[in-house]
Parts: structure tokens; sequence; C-alpha cells
């Protein structure tokens, strides 16, 4: 039907009926009476049909084993998910919807997925650590033969060495057994008596 025939009376009935049920701000008025006008003018002619797709493959034929093929474009890969993502700017879920597909339907090639499941089992993935039994401690170096502890080769050990002549030297007196000192009044007590 050609807009130029439409009588602008039947628009107006049509939008004076809407005002009177529904409230509109003002901007919205010259809105509603254009989609009007223009759907009475499309009144009697067939609706205008949505883009049919049609798949690169069929869905059947998509999935093999070693590969799976784009219904977009017949790309072949071991995985859609990134490919689906740059070159036509979908989603998973928006690929499978566009092409009437199950939410189960695999966009990873089927051997592709079994060496990655196998490889995450061999690394441990999916399993909680198991504790595993201390290995016996082995002996420090600050351990002298006699079973007791140095503290200066403790100390020694933990401190960075300022140098490489100095380590050496340092190793031997940490290592030796550390003399006992005495307080300077029992230096005292022993002279004196």
């Amino acid at each position: 039907m050609n807009t130029e025939e439409i009588n602008p009376h039947l628009t107006a009935k049509i939008v004076v009926n809407y005002m009177r049920h529904h409230r509109l701000v003002l901007d919205q008025l010259g809105d509603l009476i254009t989609s009007v006008h223009r759907a009475i003018g499309q009144l009697g002619q067939p609706p205008d049909l949505e883009e049919v797709l049609t798949p690169a493959v069929s869905v059947r034929r998509s999935i093999h084993r070693d590969y799976v093929i784009c219904l977009d474009c017949g790309y072949r890969g071991k995985t859609l998910a990134r490919h689906i993502a740059t070159r036509h700017g979908l989603t998973q879920d928006e690929y499978r919807q566009r092409w009437g597909l199950r939410s189960n339907h695999p966009l990873t090639a089927p051997a592709f997925s079994e060496r990655r499941s196998t490889l995450a089992k061999e690394v441990g993935f999916g399993r909680k650590p198991v504790a595993k039994a201390a290995p016996p401690p082995k002996p420090a170096a600050s351990t002298p033969a006699d079973g007791t502890e140095n503290p200066k080769a403790r100390r020694a050990l933990r401190s960075r060495p300022a140098s490489k002549s100095n380590v050496a030297s340092e190793m031997a007196a940490a290592l030796t057994p550390a003399k006992r000192r005495r307080s300077r009044a029992a230096v005292a007590v022993s002279q004196s008596g």
C-alpha cells in the first residue's frame, strides 16, 4: 500500500485512542504517529523474511575425530571458540543459537579434548594433593658428630658472606665448637683468686 494514499484521519484516530489509555511524554508523540503511519502502510504486504542461513557443511559432517568445521565459513580447526569470537564476533552460545545447535554441541575436536584430558590427569589437575611423608632430615653442617648444635654455624649459614676470601674462614669458625664466654665479673673473680 502506498503511504501517500493512507487517510491521515485513520492515523489520528488510532493515535488518539492509544493516548486515552497510555501516558506519553510530548517528545514521544511524533515517534508514535510515524510508527502508526508506517504500520498502516505495510498492511497487506508480505512480511520481511529474515535471512535464511545456509551452513557451509551439514551439522553432522561438522564434527570429525581430529577437527571441527565452522558452519559459517567452513574453517577447519581443532577448536572453534577463538575462531568464532574473532572472525564472526559471536560467543559460543550465540553461535550454537544461530545454527540451532544443542547446548552440548562440541566446538572442540574429540581427539584434541581427549589429549588435553589425559595431559591434565597426568599433571594432577582436578585432584587434591596427596600429603607425602616427609623425608628424614639430613644432618646439617652446623651439627657436629657429638650431636650438639653450634649456634654460630647456624647464623653463618643464614647470613650472606661479605666476600669470597672470608667464606672459608667464616665457615671454619662456624663449624668449630664455640667457646663459652665468661662475663667480665667471672673473669675478674677467677684472676683474683
